[in-house]
């Protein structure tokens, strides 16, 4: 409807809407401005706050739903053939053509009606959700379709945002509050937000009739973790205070209140225009190799039909013309007069058409969706792939790819929380130049001689320093148990093994958990201030920024003040963005930590910081509210600002976190190489890490040729060494030898200029791994692979927000259940909780529906030629008069029913009636559901019996031949 409405506007320009600026200026609880030089944006008309999630009205359920269906090539032929039926003389009743069409019709509209039925009473349930709004200063009930742009709302604990709304106030005295985006991005940790401290105090209806305030802010896009806008306020006296609003003063629909009793926030994107809105775009279409040789065979007999309906034309005329001897008396000799005009030429050939145009299975379609459907409930049923841990079961989103589950040639998969259980430790770290390690909870200096590590009997000037960055750079939020809430006293003495850390990141988590068991505690932010205690000792410290992580930087700094007034930015990161910014420290050792502990397996981050005078902090401070105001590239401007003070560092160390691998991940890769499908790892980790990771899960095995394309500057560089490692694979000495190749981003930037000779190489390769990966170069590396010369079939499997982007990529894509949320599993196909399952997912499942699925298309091309090869027979018989073999009862139910037992002439109607139903398609079809021609131990056991099905080998074109030749 929109395209239709956009195609009036551009051809009718009264019909067009106004241009929209960049930005939109919304009135809180719709007060305007009495300020005469109040400078605003153009009102707009803004969509209605309702959710439209159904496909049809009732108006147009049935010209839209037809059009739909008779888009199917299948569909589309036999509407022509009754129509054709209805405009000629042709051998058989129109009712043989038209009513088994009804009936599949009939059949998927109710099935897709009353699927539209459910959307809409989901539908109307958010609609007429009851949600409490200001007006005239007071709370009223209004429907959620009913809210406006600028409304202010009150929303209780634990309700969920009925649109997007500016945060203004909340129960919390700091102006904070704690919600869940698990609807919107999966993720199942509670996230801080704020509101801005102009707004703060408003916590009650009368106290929103004293407040004028504009939002200024961009339009609608889809991104949830953008928001560039200002909230102007207005005093009595007319002074304007303009406040920075960022991702963290919005509060997204879908996303539920949690640990607050309530908030106030005005309204500002409402409907289809909210980040959940535009979020909801459908999934990309996904055909499996199945389908598109099923489309193939359908053209195939659609070329056979047309050429046997004019062999039989032609052969009709012949007839006519040639003289008949010893025919039977009511025969003639021969036909005199034979009209052969263009008209009679083709009645004729379409009354063959007509004849022979059951060679294609109506029926086939709906069979297959019956069982593709209930084939994936046994995937949702398999209790071998349910997870105790988790209490979660194996989930199949689409039913559509349950056979490419047994096609699969490479797996590409991301490395933490996918092989590995994304459960951070915090193990070893270096300060100063000095190794230190974590043994029984106590913080041990590494002897240098290798003997046993000390324990250290106190911190150390540079120990505490060190400590004291990872207590502090961090975004972690405290959940208090009840025993600290009788006061400040024993809070600080309180040791906090009670308190719940929530993290952004599991490795801030582990930093904040691994400094509590050294004494070092996190209490939380109040009021603006970090609270931590040492040894028991209370320490404040004033927070006054956090500059938070960005793929980009690298980095996550917050800068605070001592309690001596002394403001420090303390930072960490990755090794590739911190050592080039330092100018004090031991930066060659700490390098060679960092390698050390990436040898070991181990996630590394480097850790400094450095004190800012009151002239650089003023600066910084002016650059970055600059930054935070500005609602035109505020990327960039925040960008300069964060590069004018991370740098000049004085490194202080680094930190080492283990991720163990999951259970039994070396026997899975171990089982899916054998069964001849190639794994690739893509991970954001550093080369050395994941290169340990590839060893300890078996993808890189200790007799494999190791090719590296790493740390390239250039196009060109990486096309010479491409071709180098080609030529050494093409050298007699290498063969028998297995190859792994090791590929970092910053080369795989330049390597894919020439992705030619990239795919070729790396198609040879046993093994690759890909490390320091964006989530956009995961897809590119997934798209590489499946449109090179082969066009193998691809699986891509992750469990987080950064795997989206390649699961969605690829032909198959699989979520993993795990801690980083649920985004990857609500964009896969196919989900679980452990990456063991995917051994039985593929080996067992995979190959069952492919066994299923093919021999039941192939039974339904066969049955059908069996059937009208009769036909073609009996025309020799009949010269060609075009007669039918069947009745037109028979005819009609071919493609709905099934065989019997007697015969009327050549068969009898009750048997010409089953044909299709009983005896032809539900065999098939029970065969389709429930055939395990080997036993799941048996698949599991040898997993090379996954290669006899791989490459659509029951779908070739010579088994195809074979099947129709019986």
């Amino acid at each position: 409807m929109t395209g239709r409405c956009e195609s009036i506007r551009k051809y009718m320009p009264c019909f067009r809407k106004p241009p929209r600026s960049a930005n939109r200026s919304v009135f809180v609880g719709h007060k305007f401005p009495t300020d005469p030089e109040a400078t605003v944006h153009q009102p707009e008309l803004y969509p209605e706050n309702q959710i439209i999630s159904s496909r049809y009205t009732i108006w147009n359920f049935l010209p839209k739903n037809l059009f739909e269906q008779f888009r199917r090539v299948a569909n589309f032929y036999f509407l022509i053939i009754g129509i054709v039926q209805l405009l000629i003389d042709t051998p058989v009743s129109p009712i043989t053509s038209i009513l088994p069409l009804i009936f599949v019709v009939t059949v998927t509209a109710i099935k897709q009606g009353y699927e539209d039925w459910l959307r809409h009473k989901a539908d109307r349930e958010v609609n007429y959700r009851e949600v409490e709004v200001i007006r005239n200063g007071q709370l009223t009930t209004e429907r959620s379709m009913d809210i406006k742009v600028g409304d202010i709302l009150k929303i209780p604990l634990n309700k969920s945002f009925p649109c997007d709304l500016v945060m203004l106030s909340s129960a919390d005295p700091d102006g904070n509050c704690y919600i869940t985006t698990a609807n919107l991005d999966g993720e199942t940790n509670l996230k801080t937000h704020c509101c801005i401290q102009e707004t703060r105090r408003y916590t009650h209806p009368d106290d929103f009739s004293k407040l004028t305030a504009i939002i200024e802010c961009q339009q609608p896009i889809p991104d949830l973790y953008s928001f560039i806008g200002n909230l102007t306020v207005v005093k009595d006296n007319g002074e304007h205070t303009v406040r920075p609003l960022g991702p963290e003063h919005v509060l997204l629909r879908g996303a539920r209140l949690k640990n607050t009793a309530f908030i106030y926030g005005c309204a500002i994107y409402t409907g289809n225009e909210t980040k959940l809105a535009l979020n909801s775009k459908p999934k990309q279409t996904k055909f499996s190799r199945v389908e598109r040789r099923m489309n193939t065979f359908l053209l195939i007999f659609l070329v056979i039909l047309a050429l046997e309906s004019i062999f039989s034309t032609c052969m009709k005329y012949w007839y006519a013309h040639r003289p008949r001897v010893g025919q039977p008396w009511y025969v003639p000799e021969k036909e005199k007069d034979v009209d052969v005009s263009v008209r009679r030429v083709l009645e004729d050939f379409l009354s063959f058409v007509v004849l022979f145009n059951y060679v294609i299975p109506i029926s086939l379609y709906v069979t297959i969706e019956v069982q593709k459907f209930v084939g994936s409930m046994f995937f949702n049923w398999d209790i071998e792939m349910y997870d105790p841990g988790t209490n979660e079961s194996a989930k199949a989103n689409t039913s559509d790819l349950n056979e490419e589950l047994g096609q699969v040639e490479y797996l590409f998969t991301d490395k933490t929380g996918t092989l590995t259980e994304n459960e951070m430790q915090f193990r070893m770290c270096s300060i100063n130049g000095v190794e230190f390690e974590e043994v029984g909870s106590m913080l041990c200096r590494v002897s240098p001689t290798g003997g046993q590590p000390e324990p250290l009997p106190a911190f150390t000037e540079e120990v505490e320093t060190f400590l004291t960055v990872l207590v502090l750079c961090h975004s972690v939020r405290v959940d208090h148990p009840q025993a600290t809430e009788l006061g400040a006293a024993a809070m600080y003495s309180y040791s906090g093994y009670d308190y719940d850390y929530q993290a952004p990141s599991p490795d801030e988590k582990a930093f904040v958990e691994a400094c509590r068991r050294y004494g070092v505690v996190f209490h939380g932010c109040h009021d603006g201030m970090l609270e931590v205690t040492f040894k028991g000792e209370m320490r404040r410290y004033k927070l006054h920024h956090t500059l938070e992580f960005d793929a980009t930087r690298k980095r996550m700094s917050v800068i605070v003040q001592n309690e001596n007034d002394e403001v420090y930015l303390l930072c960490k990161g990755a090794e590739s963005s911190m050592l080039n910014r330092a100018v004090q420290g031991d930066v060659s050792t700490t390098l060679a930590h960092v390698n050390k502990y990436a040898v070991l397996g181990l996630r590394t981050l480097v850790i400094g910081l450095r004190r800012l005078s009151k002239e650089e902090f003023s600066h910084f401070d002016t650059l970055l509210d600059t930054a935070r105001t500005s609602l035109q590239e505020r990327a960039s401007k925040l960008s300069e600002a964060f590069d004018f003070v991370e740098k000049n560092l004085n490194v202080l160390g680094a930190t080492a976190v283990e991720d163990k691998l999951q259970d039994e991940v070396p026997e899975t890769i171990q089982a899916l190489l054998q069964a001849g499908i190639k794994v690739w790892v893509l991970t954001g980790d550093k080369e050395e890490t994941a290169v340990n990771i590839s060893h300890s899960a078996g993808h890189f095995t200790s007799d494999m040729v190791t090719l590296n394309i790493t740390q390239q500057s250039s196009s060109l560089e990486c096309a010479d060494l491409i071709r180098k490692h080609a030529q050494l694979l093409d050298q007699p000495a290498s063969r028998g030898h297995r190859f792994g190749l090791v590929i970092d981003g910053a080369s795989l930037a330049h390597c894919l200029v020439h992705s030619a000779i990239l795919s070729q190489l790396a198609l040879r390769c046993n093994a690759v791994l890909c490390c320091r990966m964006t989530p956009l170069q995961k897809a590119e590396v997934v798209k590489l692979i499946k449109h090179s010369k082969n066009k193998p079939v691809t699986a891509a499997i992750g469990d987080g927000a950064n795997d989206v982007s390649m699961i969605e990529e690829a032909d198959v894509g699989i979520g993993i259940m795990g801690k980083e949320g649920r985004q990857a599993v609500r964009n896969s196909d196919y989900a679980f909780a452990r990456f063991r399952f995917l051994q039985k997912a593929l080996l067992v499942h995979g190959h069952f529906y492919y066994i299923r699925l093919s021999n039941l298309v192939q039974y339904f091309f066969y049955k059908n030629v069996a059937f009208i090869t009769a036909q073609l027979f009996y025309t020799f018989f009949s010269a060609f008069s075009q007669q039918s073999l069947y009745e037109s009862f028979y005819l009609m139910n071919f493609n709905m029913y099934n065989f019997s037992l007697c015969m009327r002439s050549l068969y009898e109607s009750f048997y010409l009636m089953n044909f299709n139903m009983v005896f032809t398609a539900m065999p098939i079809l029970m065969y389709g559901i429930f055939e395990q021609h080997l036993k799941p131990s048996v698949l599991l056991g040898n997993p090379k019996l996954y290669r006899k099905v791989s490459k659509n080998k029951n779908m070739s074109v010579r088994n195809f031949i074979l099947w129709n030749s019986l």
